[in-house]
């Protein structure tokens, strides 16, 4: 079970690391401004839909670190954090980097599978139940 006091102190570290106040949080992963609040304020709990959303916008955040604590944040990777959405728009430049590393990351796949030769490893899996409930694997 999640201790909603350790999280809230994760999801604070969160908007501090993007400068996003609550409001901007809730418009960047499209949530419900009181929602956002009440996780805040200890209120309520995570929903399955709000970490979902939150580890698709932020792929620096961890989702044993968001939801346990264990782990690091920002993740340590090859991928460098990303500027959420509101501020891409103004930068242009920071959007043609982003594309730029995604061709880059396309074309080395394309070159991975017509060697048949993978340096990657499965990390973890996640399976997630119409019921709402998911299991993790880690490798």
């Amino acid at each position: 079970m999640v201790n909603s006091a350790s999280f809230v102190k994760r999801l604070e570290k969160i908007l501090e690391y993007y400068q996003l106040t609550a409001t901007a949080f809730a418009e960047e992963i499209d949530f419900n401004r009181s929602t956002i609040s009440h996780l805040l304020s200890g209120r309520n709990k995570p929903s399955l839909e709000f970490v979902i959303k939150l580890l698709e916008k932020f792929p620096e955040v961890e989702m044993n670190w968001l939801l346990f604590g264990k782990g690091n944040f920002p993740a340590t990777s090859e991928i460098k954090p990303v500027t959420p959405a509101s501020n891409q728009k103004s930068n242009s430049s920071a959007g043609k980097a982003l594309n730029l590393f995604s061709e880059e990351s396309k074309e080395g796949k394309k070159r991975n599978t017509e060697n048949n030769q993978s340096s990657k490893e499965v990390a973890k899996i996640v399976i997630f139940y119409k019921d709402g409930s998911f299991n993790i694997y880690e490798n």
